[in-house]
């Protein structure tokens, strides 16, 4: 019943994460937030998808040992996911991809991450 209820939470959490930044594209309209979605070729389940796969990605992230996800921003596109940022080391860089593979939806990790000592 606890995984259950975890699981909804989650989902809620990601839904209102992802309608967060949504909340100027709507407002704004014209705007480069509002072209972006207006111009976005998922459909609104893909889209969806890809908001859990990257709260899934910033979660695992963020319980990491050594990793600062001030400095990793991640983005997913049908299911690929890129790590962009700053890293202390090629050991923390690797944690990052595999821990990003870990998560459930993901196809691919692009890592666009850099090594900054």
């Amino acid at each position: 019943m606890l995984t259950t209820h975890f699981k909804s939470l989650f989902i809620t959490l990601s839904i209102l994460i992802f309608l967060q930044g949504c909340a100027a594209a709507v407002i704004g309209g014209a705007g480069a937030g509002g072209y972006y979605v207006g111009k976005d070729k998922r459909d609104f389940g893909t889209i969806m998808d890809d908001a859990g796969i990257t709260a899934g990605v910033n979660s695992k992230l963020l319980g990491a040992k050594g990793v600062s996800t001030f400095d990793i921003n991640v983005d997913t596109d049908n299911g690929i996911v890129t790590l962009n940022g700053d890293v202390p080391s090629s050991k923390i860089k690797n944690k990052v991809i595999s821990l990003a593979k870990q998560v459930k939806g993901v196809k691919k990790v692009i890592s666009k991450l850099k090594i900054v000592p």
